[in-house]
């Protein structure tokens, strides 16, 4: 996802300097309503870009529930007593209450992503391939191309961060294609094809987002929540090698879980000021 999002802002800026660049040719009709219609789609993003602010703020209020669970179950104790079970079980069960109401509320949000990619015409699918076909040949086709290119980077940078992080409904059924003879469409269509194979997993389709922290989160926390059975208590000496090893687990997740959360918000508020920054800038150039 990072190195995606990296890839994202220097397209950002190739895109930049090609309009600031040509100002007299991005200015006349279609081309000026084509690159108007892709800074209206950018504002949209924006939207998104919260929305993922939000949803990494989520799961760090899962981590507190997480971190209850590593103290209860700390590995240097010799022993671990019913008390310590029942504060862990409680932690692991609030955690899923909370992850439950993540995906509740991620309907509410689900028209957010809808809207996402739309232009005036809703009806419209999301068919880069044929929003690209329509475009009229008397325009420079370098710009043609830069201006689709861009469009197509944006819909798809947006659709991966939906997919990852726990801000809405999945919402992975977006229609998306591009024509073959672009250099980078059998990149991205292989990726897009690897999100939703990953999306139709059996323990992939009720998850709150797909970035592998998460994953990871969702399956210690199910495994723990087994093991902690108060019921179970006291626990054989397999099931207590077995805890443990789990917690040790459970341990490197949320440090991982940690540092990646962290590297991906810096990133995404990068690509939020650049959005704004770039359309500010190339919508404010006056004509030489």
């Amino acid at each position: 996802m990072r190195k995606l999002l990296e890839a994202f802002l220097v397209c950002q800026e190739a895109f930049k300097a090609i309009v600031l660049n040509n100002k007299e040719l991005v200015s006349r009709s279609p081309l000026d309503r084509l690159v108007g219609e892709f800074f209206e789609r950018s504002v949209k993003a924006l939207d998104v870009c919260n929305a993922i602010r939000d949803g990494i703020e989520q799961v760090r209020q899962w981590q507190k529930h997480l971190e209850i669970v590593l103290v209860a179950l700390n590995p240097s104790q010799r022993t671990v007593g019913e008390g310590q079970l029942r504060r862990a079980k409680k932690a692991l069960t609030d955690l899923t209450i909370a992850m439950l109401d993540e995906k509740d509320a991620g309907a509410v949000l689900s028209q957010r992503n809808r809207s996402f990619g739309r232009t005036n015409n809703s009806g419209k699918n999301h068919s880069a391939g044929s929003h690209f076909r329509s475009l009229s040949w008397s325009v420079s086709r370098s710009a043609r191309i830069a201006v689709y290119t861009m469009n197509a980077v944006l819909l798809f940078v947006m659709w991966a961060l939906v997919a990852a992080i726990p801000c809405q409904d999945r919402g992975l059924q977006i229609h998306f294609s591009v024509p073959r003879n672009f250099p980078w469409a059998e990149p991205m269509t292989l990726l897009h094809d690897r999100i939703l194979e990953e999306s139709k997993k059996k323990d992939r389709r009720n998850s709150n987002g797909l970035l592998k922290e998460i994953h990871d989160v969702e399956r210690c926390s199910r495994h723990l929540a087994e093991l902690t059975d108060p019921n179970q208590f006291p626990l054989a000496e397999d099931r207590e090698t077995e805890l443990r090893q789990s917690v040790h687990e459970l341990y490197e997740v949320c440090n991982s879980l940690k540092d990646g959360l962290g590297q991906l918000e810096r990133q995404v508020r990068e690509v939020f000021h650049r959005i704004i920054r770039n359309r500010t800038d190339c919508q404010d150039q006056p004509l030489a």
